[in-house]
């Protein structure tokens, strides 16, 4: 039977999809290491002493979960849902991850985000709202999923052992949420110093893997600098606001700089990345919706197209006539 042009398009873009994209580094990336990205989910990440087995840290970020939904209030929305999950399912297939991800949106304000052990991921409304193209939000998870990815918080727990386990918990929370941070504050007992320095250790593992699942999974990396840019100009607007507990990450305009010499260094050069999705703004607009009350107007599958940021400009001069308003755009940023 002879294929139509269309079912050709999609033959063509399974395979692509199937085949993992090899990209020409420099001769100063050492194969298998950290920085080759040709290697990731096939390297050594998450190594040193961990004194919790796979099973017993999907069981404990489990068991931490439903502590952390008891007292926060979950989107249910079924197309945030499904947009958040599908960003953030592409970026663990192409991550380092040894678990299963399952990712759920919080009705927050906050620009943040947080992984449990055992890859139970959270990420604020507020993200999406901060954020302006869908690469940013790509940051931030990426970021996210480099720590569960790197069993940050079980390597952070078993180096801190002169904690009691009851207070693990604590430790998981501590990182990435402002319930955490309530809960620091009102025990008020003191982190030790390598316990902190540990911290921004894993802050910066956490930020070099993650710019490169974003890479990998075909966003402008450049984005991660943007979202972090973001963070600094919030810290000039509003000095004082960032609670303290942030000290354990490395200085905005250090991670800033990091990144942008990870990405100078051992990312090779595309033609071409994905900056934002016509998606993206559409569920934006949606949980606008959703927190002020209006009504929700249900979006339309569509099917994406590629669009050049010229073309995105045009579209923006004078929006074209004869497509679908839901149906998603990918916008590229070129390198």
């Amino acid at each position: 039977m002879k294929k139509t042009s269309a079912s050709i398009a999609v033959f063509l873009l399974a395979v692509t999809m199937a085949a993992p994209a090899v990209f020409a580094q420099s001769d100063t990336v050492k194969q298998g290491t950290e920085s080759d990205v040709n290697a990731i989910g096939n390297r050594k990440v998450g190594h040193g002493p961990d004194m919790y087995s796979i099973q017993h840290e999907i069981a404990l970020g489990k068991q931490l979960s439903m502590e952390i939904e008891k007292s926060s209030k979950l989107i249910t929305d079924p197309v945030v849902v499904a947009y958040v999950n599908k960003v953030g399912q592409n970026l663990v297939r192409n991550s380092d991850a040894q678990v299963p991800f399952t990712i759920k949106v919080i009705d927050d304000e906050h620009f943040n985000a947080f992984a449990l052990p055992g890859g139970f991921f959270y990420v604020n409304t507020g993200v999406i709202l901060h954020a302006d193209e869908e690469a940013e939000l790509a940051a931030v998870m990426g970021h996210e999923i480099a720590h569960v990815c790197a069993r940050h918080e079980t390597r952070n727990a078993t180096k801190a052992n002169i904690l009691q386990i009851a207070s693990i918990p604590l430790i998981m929370t501590l990182p990435g949420t402002m319930a955490g941070y309530g809960i620091y504050e009102g025990m008020n007992f003191a982190i030790p110093m390598t316990y902190l320095k540990f911290s921004r250790d894993a802050e910066r593992e956490a930020d070099y893997l993650g710019i490169q699942y974003m890479y990998k999974a075909g966003y402008d990396p450049n984005a991660f600098v943007m979202a972090f840019e973001k963070v600094e100009a919030e810290e000039k607007k509003q000095p004082g606001t960032i609670p303290k507990i942030f000290d354990t990450h490395p200085p905005t305009p250090d991670r800033i700089e990091a990144a942008q010499k990870e990405i100078a260094t051992i990312l090779p050069p595309r033609p071409e990345y994905i900056v934002s999705t016509s998606e993206f703004d559409q569920v934006k607009a949606r949980i606008i919706q959703i927190e002020s009350g209006e009504k929700i107007q249900e979006l339309h599958d569509g099917k994406p197209t590629l669009k050049t940021k010229q073309e995105q400009k045009a579209q923006q001069q004078q929006p074209q006539q004869g497509q679908g308003d839901n149906a998603p755009v990918l916008q590229r940023r070129p390198q």
